[in-house]
């Protein structure tokens, strides 16, 4: 049987791209090691968080499943960092572990012209420089016009507890190893090993949470998709789950006497694990090394869903062995008594230098395959599904016959601002996203997700003209309350001027006309931030002027002026734009200057005026 589209790894990535290349029209097929655990949650169940709340609502603007499937499974809904300015506020909700995976199962099982097939991919059959079969440990060859590879973890994996290690890709799921040396021995792409983690899980009868500080949930109603949740899916259609606490406790110094004492049982000091993990998720051990004069750190116990009794230690990662995670956990507060129903492990694994890939996500050595996720060295569920949604929807352009590519600038989104950083950048631990990697973030705030990608999903094929209309509604709204409040005269001032000041309380204002809240907070944002947005597209145009000046494909870096490292990374990257190769670490200014006049000397000093530049928002399908 012949696909269009076959994507290998059922995980957050894998999901969106499955769904995005079906919903397009192409004929896709979804392998997957176990269907039973497909969107799995696999360390903390919850989705968002700063910088990750904002990519899962550009997600949904996009026409992706993410945010929907966290809303229908949510138990706790917060919006992280309200006491700071409209760019740092981001969504994060808990979610219900095992709904949140099955619901997303049976979307993936009733999309049209989707089908998935639980067997393990253990090779790929290609044609010069095309990939054109997947074969799995059945004896199956699926052929295929595109893929796209999305195995998270499993490339190799490796967990640890203590001393003892085993291959898997997380604990209860095997390894992909057979599909591990055909990245690297067939497809002969450069990778490396990154490493992660996730820790314990313990029983809540076991808990005296009478001792720990109590989490409420938002009460507010938010969340995160724009859209109405489908009333048609079964179950889930009318699902709706009761707001779970959360707790919070503390690190003690015992805590940290028993993770000092035991280091030489931990892999990573006893030079077992070799891999890098990420720098802004250390396990509780490497916080004990770096910071050892802090005296407690945060311990979060987040609920697992409402069908379980387990909850999840968020703060205290570790690949101690067994014996010492009892004694680390029983130190802290209100945990004395606790049973760990789940050790916690450090796992290590496989990925691709995502140097090797395009801003499309396509791998510039195989242009029919498309790699997604943690393969490209990203960390977290947000990363690899906004990347998993790009790939999907590029894989089925290709075999649409459909040009150019998909690709997002970073001054559109965060899902462009993380794409950009992996082809430009060194990847040297696990890549999370951060409000602070992005220079536009005033523009890219969690609140105008929809504003600024719903056309952009409209183009490709995945939002409906419905949603179109309800954003061109909201646009006449917005555009109204502004003329209206123009218009009044309040303390000698418009009502308009004296909403720029941040002191001033509209609501303690009779005579004001009301507007809904959508509305009214984008009204709000305008009036106070405008100043500063206007600055930053200011800014942002002059990024997309070098970012319209391209580079073609076969050009040719070894250019007398150049330095030898400007050379070396230019020639790795292959940057597509001077943008992009602006961005590469090690390329000066000066350096740029002279790439930017021998381009133009090879396009015939063709010359980008001010009106060749590409507008606010470019479509990429144009």
């Amino acid at each position: 049987m012949k696909f269009d589209v076959i994507v290998i790894g059922g995980g957050h990535a894998g999901c969106e791209a499955a769904l995005a290349a079906a919903r397009l029209g192409a004929q896709t097929l979804l392998l997957t090691l176990t269907n039973d655990h497909i969107a799995q949650m696999s360390c903390n169940p919850a989705i968002g968080g700063v910088g990750k709340g904002q990519l899962v609502r550009e997600i949904d603007a996009l026409g992706g499943e993410m945010a929907q499937n966290a809303d229908a499974t949510t138990i706790q809904f917060r919006m992280l960092n309200d006491s700071r300015g409209a760019a740092a506020l981001s969504p994060r909700a808990q979610c219900d572990r095992d709904l949140y995976q099955k619901r997303m199962k049976l979307v993936l099982e009733r999309q049209p012209n989707l089908m998935i097939q639980q067997a393990e991919a253990t090779g790929l059959v290609t044609d010069q420089d095309r990939v054109t079969a997947v074969t799995t440990a059945f004896g199956d060859r699926w052929e295929c016009r595109t893929a796209v590879i999305c195995t998270g973890t499993f490339l190799a994996g490796k967990l640890h507890y203590g001393m003892q290690s085993f291959p898997g890709g997380r604990a209860g799921d095997a390894a992909a190893n057979a599909f591990a040396r055909t990245i690297r021995e067939d497809l002969k792409l450069e990778t490396a090993r990154l490493k992660t983690g996730t820790p314990v899980r313990v029983l809540g009868k076991t808990i005296d949470f009478d001792s720990l500080d109590f989490q409420a949930p938002d009460t507010t109603g938010k969340v995160f998709s724009f859209r109405p949740l489908p009333p048609d899916l079964p179950l889930f259609g009318s699902l709706r789950l009761d707001q779970r606490p959360c707790y919070l406790t503390y690190s003690t110094e015992e805590t940290a006497r028993v993770a000092r004492d035991n280091l030489d049982q931990a892999p990573m000091y006893a030079g077992r694990i070799h891999a890098t993990g990420a720098r802004y998720c250390p396990s509780f051990e490497d916080k004990v090394v770096r910071f050892p004069d802090r005296l407690r750190h945060h311990i979060y116990l987040e609920p697992e869903g409402v069908i379980t009794d387990e909850y999840y230690l968020n703060g205290i990662s570790t690949s101690l062995p067994p014996a010492i995670q009892w004694k680390l956990i029983r130190t802290l507060p209100g945990l004395a008594a606790a049973h760990i129903s789940r050790y916690a492990y450090a796992i290590e694994y496989d990925f691709v230098f995502p140097h090797q890939i395009d801003a499309s996500l396509a791998v510039r050595r195989w242009p029919n395959l498309f790699l997604a996720g943690q393969i490209n060295g990203t960390s977290g569920y947000e990363e690899a599904a906004a990347q998993g949604l790009i790939a999907g929807v590029n894989a089925a352009r290709q075999v649409a016959g459909l040009t150019p590519p998909v690709t997002i600038g970073r001054d559109q989104a965060y899902v462009g601002v993380m794409i950009d950083d992996l082809v430009t950048k060194d990847i040297v631990e696990p890549y999370r996203l951060f409000t602070s990697r992005a220079e536009y973030r005033l523009s890219l705030r969690q609140d105008n997700a929809d504003r600024r990608l719903t056309r952009l999903g409209h183009a490709i094929g995945l939002v409906p003209s419905s949603e179109v209309s309800r954003l061109d509604q909201l646009e006449r709204d917005i555009d109204n309350a502004i003329r209206q409040l123009q218009s009044i005269r309040l303390e000698g001032r418009s009502a308009w001027a004296l909403l720029h000041h941040p002191d001033f309380v509209y609501e303690r204002h009779a005579n004001l006309p009301t507007f809904p809240p959508r509305v009214m907070e984008q009204v709000v944002i305008a009036a106070r931030y405008g100043g500063y947005i206007e600055h930053q597209e200011r800014q942002a145009q002059a990024m997309r002027s070098l970012d319209a000046c391209k580079i073609p494909p076969d050009f040719d870096f070894k250019l007398p002026g150049l330095s030898v490292e400007a050379i070396a990374k230019l020639s790795k990257r292959q940057p597509a734009t001077l943008g992009q190769a602006s961005r590469i670490d090690g390329v000066t200014p000066a350096e740029l200057a002279l790439l930017q006049v021998r381009l133009k000397a090879a396009q015939g000093n063709r010359r980008h005026s001010s009106d060749e530049l590409p507008p606010i928002f470019p479509d990429p399908l144009s």
